[in-house]
């Protein structure tokens, strides 16, 4: 669908171009919020004809958005959200959020003109951009933590989480034994120690107590009588 624009859309023109654009976007944003006119002969010569008046009326409300700017570029907000340890937010942080978080600091906004593409969902400080006209916008920073100790050390610079990285970190400590194999624990190489140190009792325990056992006895042949030769026997018996 081609459109006339009636104010400056980023990455679209400015007032009176006739730009190209996708229905469903047309339809539901800049029709509706009067940012645009279908681009037929009867809105051609409506806007030619109120062409002044219409540029007249959008220099009046920069000029007047210029003025809000003062009061709300570098704003710093702080909202406290609970998070778990990884810093992930139980929840998220919406536009209306930071509205009413401005507007307590003194500084008037609409949820329009917080331009957010997706909810913050993690602990920090983020850089949220204002739009409060088509040609004029500010960035304010929203401190999200846990709380108001951790949004002050947010707030002077200070990575909260890899701080607490670091000191998980240097909490745990590892064994070391110069004696283990790469690639080896000290509680493995201690008890192969174990294992090994009980085999070499054992046999020393085995052995004493064979050495105590008697060994069996052994039982010899009875002696042939002094004087008798081998044969003499059998020589005898024939003789009987």
């Amino acid at each position: 669908m081609e459109v006339i624009l009636l104010e400056r859309v980023e990455k679209l023109g400015a007032i009176g171009d006739v730009v190209k654009v996708k229905n469903g976007f047309a339809r539901n944003y800049l029709l509706p919020n009067k940012k645009a006119l279908r681009a037929n002969d009867a809105n051609r010569k409506l806007f030619e004809a109120n062409r002044s008046r219409i540029e007249a009326d959008n220099a009046e409300r920069r000029s007047e958005a210029e003025t809000s700017a003062k009061d709300v570029d570098g704003k710093s907000v702080q909202l406290i959200r609970q998070a778990s340890n990884t810093g992930q937010l139980y929840g998220s942080v919406s536009a209306r959020d930071i509205v009413d978080a401005l507007e307590a600091e003194g500084a008037k906004v609409t949820k329009s003109q917080i331009v957010l593409d997706r909810p913050i969902k993690a602990i920090g400080v983020h850089e949220v951009k204002v739009a409060l006209h088509p040609e004029v916008a500010v960035t304010v920073k929203v401190n999200v933590a846990r709380s108001p100790e951790e949004a002050d050390l947010q707030a002077q610079g200070v990575d909260v989480m890899a701080q607490m990285f670091e000191r998980d970190t240097a909490e745990f400590t590892e064994a070391f034994d110069a004696n283990v194999e790469p690639g080896a624990t000290a509680d493995a190489a201690t008890a192969d120690a174990g294992e090994a140190s009980g085999e070499a009792d054992g046999g020393e325990e085995t052995a004493e107590a064979g050495s105590d056992t008697p060994s069996p006895e052994i039982e010899l042949a009875p002696e042939a009588e002094a004087g008798t030769e081998p044969g003499d026997e059998a020589e005898s018996e024939e003789q009987q």
